[in-house]
């Protein structure tokens, strides 16, 4: 049974950082592309950040793009999203999600294995 448990998330003053963990469980971590997902509240889904399988071509948002960074472990079967300078519109609860195909994940849709969230508030 594929299983994602995230964790990492909290309260921050803005300008803080957090670091989301996400380990995953009953699959091939490896091989796999991963993603973080956002939604605050009242919001749809945003595609956050994502890495491929082999952790050396990432993606990310606009609006976290120098301030957030995705890794993974493949080793420890991990995925990590490093988050710096935090602002209050990064205020959501994180998810990370694994592709469906071994083939790669080019859309959000392409991602059909979730985590339960963790809660992320940014707030002095």
């Amino acid at each position: 049974e594929v299983q994602l448990v995230a964790s990492g998330g909290g309260l921050v003053q803005p300008g803080g950082s957090l670091r989301l963990s996400c380990a995953g469980s009953g699959f091939d971590f490896e091989v796999y592309d991963m993603s973080w997902v956002r939604q605050a509240p009242g919001k749809g889904p945003e595609w956050v950040s994502a890495i491929n399988r082999a952790g050396d071509t990432t993606y990310a948002v606009g609006s976290v793009k120098g301030r957030f960074t995705i890794s993974r472990d493949n080793a420890k079967k991990t995925l990590y999203l490093q988050m710096d300078s935090l602002r209050p519109e990064d205020t959501a609860l994180y998810y990370c999600a694994r592709a469906l195909s071994r083939l790669g994940a080019d859309a959000l849709s392409d991602y059909g294995y979730w985590s339960q969230g963790t809660q992320v508030t940014v707030s002095s």
